[in-house]
């Protein structure tokens, strides 16, 4: 699927690195330096990822995880502030969007290795993942409404997947959700060592590339379809950015991040 756009989006191709292991693709954010944290170029680079692999008859289950140690930090503000402000700012929030949409789309089984933290943008890597594995000491935080900010990506993604009580927990406490709780919660699959998170990823990725990839795919689509909001992602991420964005705090809180 084709992001649906009138401009040519930046792209950083190192930032969100492939590396094929038979039926397998792993799939690396890799800013390490700055904690695999978010901005719009390495948003369109794994939205084109996930498009690409998701048409990929070579590629059963893909596997995704962060370089360095770390899942995601969520949004880089550093850069997104730099000054001169880059060009690819205003069209931050479609293309997170179309991300997004093309993670809801994916047909193939998506296994992540959830290491040290997923903040904030970060989230919806994991709550849009099929399999989770996380570290013991690993741990979920969407903190937004602590500075005044809207989580409507993440919002949309517990709502469509884990319900209202579990969105609330994460979305209107904002504090860190860890280990035994994301098991708990059904947010996590898994929970293991810390030192042994990408090895059991990796484990179970290939035992899912190891079936037949009709049987995987046909059981993930027709649990998507079933499921409100994942069976028309892109009016369900849509609308929760649009109803964000009537909020008057969600503007001013946004001019001072970003």
């Amino acid at each position: 699927m084709s992001a649906d756009h009138t401009v040519t989006d930046t792209v950083w191709p190192d930032s969100v690195l492939v590396q094929r292991q038979g039926l397998r693709a792993d799939v690396v954010l890799n800013r390490p330096e700055r904690r695999n944290a978010l901005v719009a170029p390495m948003m369109a680079r794994l939205r084109n990822v996930l498009q690409e692999l998701s048409v990929d008859d070579t590629v059963n289950v893909i596997l995704l995880r962060g370089a360095g140690g770390a899942l995601c930090s969520g949004l880089d503000l550093k850069t997104i502030n730099a000054e001169p402000r880059p060009e690819w700012v205003p069209h931050m929030q479609r293309i997170w969007r179309e991300t997004n949409i093309a993670l809801a789309r994916c047909p193939k089984p998506v296994v992540c290795a959830l290491e040290k933290y997923a903040i904030n943008g970060g989230g919806p890597l994991v709550f849009g993942s099929d399999v989770v594995v996380a570290g013991e000491t690993a741990y979920v935080q969407v903190m937004e409404v602590k500075i005044g900010m809207a989580a409507s990506i993440n919002q949309a993604w517990l709502l469509a997947r884990h319900g209202e009580a579990v969105a609330q927990r994460f979305a209107l406490l904002g504090d860190p959700v860890s280990g035994a709780e994301l098991l708990r919660l059904g947010v996590a699959t898994q929970v293991v060592p810390n030192h042994q998170v990408v090895a059991r990823a990796t484990e179970l990725a290939d035992q899912l590339a190891a079936y037949p990839s009709a049987s995987t795919q046909n059981t993930k689509r027709s649990i998507r379809a079933q499921v409100r909001g994942l069976d028309n992602p892109e009016a369900w991420f849509a609308q929760a950015q649009a109803e964000a964005a009537q909020d008057p705090s969600f503007h001013a809180a946004h001019a001072s991040q970003t």
